[in-house]
């Protein structure tokens, strides 16, 4: 089949990667409240992880094409498979999320005292989810398990969150919907203009007309934005991540704000390329506002998970920035960011609830003083630190480099712009690591202060470790992306456009009649 290379291993291995978290959370449900549901819980996100791993030993980096491809009739009256499959662009970010879930579950060891047994469920069910958008290669399965991710999330935050946890994850779940449906409407056009299919593959190789790809871009883009999020539909991220747990802002912070970034890659650009380069300078423009605005409100915040939450905007930034350059170097560099942001972020959101866990405070004037109190603490809480700067020799250097070399490509002024966002993000890290670390120490929490123990080192030391390897040899990530992104590149600039139906009007028409078709076929 074109495009694509079927799985030839002796099982089905995404499949496995995708269902068996979902196993482990149905086993748990049946049974008993106690410490085995935590060691049951661990035991399937370590297998999990395990079972991802042959992906990248029998990856084919000389290939655009879809690897470890299944297909399965699923629900033949509507021309519905089960169809996934990874490509250089997707491939990374599968075991960015079975890390990260086994972080997630280390972290919550103690932290987690009531209804552990839901929780580790919804934490299972989450990680089922995010592997399946990042395998889906057909519309109607990516957007099953685009909206599963509500409801584990809602749950993580609306229940073991902080006080203003209800309204946090009630907002949370307004914008994520209001970008859904629009999507879903993205989706029933597609499926009637693309020749009643919803494979990803195939509706990537039909040239919709100027006009329709427009509005079709635009409904997208309402799931994507609000899910990265972009500025200005960025105002429920600060709320959710500061109410929610701990594993909760990890998962956030490391997998969730990717998968915006994600669906252009996956669905905007191949699809509808004639809309991406029209509206390109719009959204650097956009992308840059949220470098400059999410790191000046970051210099003003009080709460050290507020400031890293609004510190995500401004990187999420960057990595739109990096993608609508559409060059070589802003793409890869965005996609490398994207894997860099998570595991910074995921690893400055663990610091934050370990210290947490023993204060109960979030504010950063409670601290002070930490370098002699818990130095072991600062010792991880620094290396973080730096890595979020973009210090040369750890990740995010190589990622904001390539970003930021692909934006000079794209416009000068744009990116010229986009460096302020790196200086001030010096500044309100540095900020933060001198009024908690280097200060005064502080007495009202001293007290409770005490330095990591071994699980606790344990979960910070992959991360660590991921840092400098990532920072000190980037072609281990690049060199899986550099043929796909290429490709990728050659559909949106080779792409033939049908400029007939260019005017709105017609469109509009269109889009009715496709929704006209939709209920009829239902």
């Amino acid at each position: 089949m074109e495009g694509i290379i079927i799985n030839n291993l002796d099982y089905p291995i995404l499949t496995v990667s995708i269902f068996l978290p979902l196993a482990g959370a149905l086993i748990i449900l049946f049974l008993g409240r106690g410490a085995l549901i935590k060691w049951l819980a661990l035991a399937i996100t370590v297998a999990t992880f395990i079972v991802t791993l042959p992906i990248y030993k029998y990856f084919d980096k000389t290939t655009y094409k879809m690897q470890f491809v299944e297909i399965r009739s699923w629900i033949p009256a509507w021309n519905i498979n089960y169809k996934v499959g990874v490509d250089g662009i997707s491939v990374l970010f599968i075991i960015l999320v079975t890390i990260l879930s086994i972080l997630c579950v280390s972290v919550s060891w103690k932290a987690i005292q009531t209804k552990t047994k839901e929780f580790y469920i919804s934490l299972l069910i989450m990680e089922t989810a995010m592997i399946g958008i990042f395998v889906s290669l057909n519309v109607f399965l990516f957007y099953i398990f685009w909206e599963l991710t509500l409801i584990p999330m809602f749950l993580l935050i609306g229940v073991w969150g902080g006080r203003q946890r209800i309204y946090a994850a009630v907002k949370f779940v307004l914008f994520m919907l209001a970008g859904s449906v629009l999507m879903l409407v993205g989706i029933i056009v597609l499926y009637n203009a693309g020749g009643k299919t919803f494979d990803i593959l195939a509706l990537s190789r039909v040239s919709y007309p100027a006009g329709l790809q427009l509005w079709l871009f635009l409904a997208f883009f309402a799931a994507f934005a609000v899910k990265m999020p972009m500025f200005p539909i960025h105002t429920w991220l600060p709320d959710a991540h500061t109410e929610a747990p701990t594993a909760g802002s990890v998962i956030l912070a490391g997998i969730l704000l990717k998968m915006g970034a994600y669906g252009f890659l996956r669905i905007s650009f191949p699809m509808f390329p004639h809309a991406v380069k029209v509206l390109s300078i719009p959204l650097l423009v956009l992308s840059v506002t949220a470098i400059i605005y999410g790191a000046y409100v970051t210099l003003m915040q009080k709460d050290m998970k507020r400031l890293i939450a609004y510190s995500s905007v401004s990187h999420m930034g960057f990595v739109t920035l990096g993608l609508f350059t559409l060059n070589q170097n802003g793409i890869e560099g965005g996609i490398l960011q994207m894997i860099n942001h998570g595991i910074i972020t995921g690893a400055l959101f663990l610091c934050i609830g370990m210290i947490y866990e023993r204060t109960h405070s979030r504010m950063i004037e409670d601290y002070g003083g930490l370098s002699k109190t818990v130095p072991v603490y600062i010792v991880f809480f620094t290396i973080f630190t730096l890595a979020a700067i973009g210090l040369p020799g750890m990740n995010a250097f190589v990622g904001e480099f390539l970003i930021i070399s692909g934006a000079f490509k794209a416009n000068m002024i744009i990116a010229a712009l986009s460096i302020l966002g790196v200086v001030l993000g010096v500044c309100y890290m540095i900020w933060l690591y001198y009024r908690i670390a280097l200060n005064e120490i502080n007495t009202t929490t001293q007290s409770s202060l005490i330095d990591l123990d071994l699980r606790e080192i344990a979960t910070l030391a992959p991360l660590v470790l991921l840092v400098l390897l990532i920072g000190l040899q980037p072609n281990i990530l690049l060199s899986y992306m550099h043929v796909s992104v290429e490709h990728l590149l050659e559909q949106l600039h080779n792409s033939s456009i049908q400029l007939e139906s260019n005017n709105a009007y017609d469109t509009l028409n269109s889009i009715a009649e496709y929704i006209k078709a939709l209920f009829k076929w239902v």
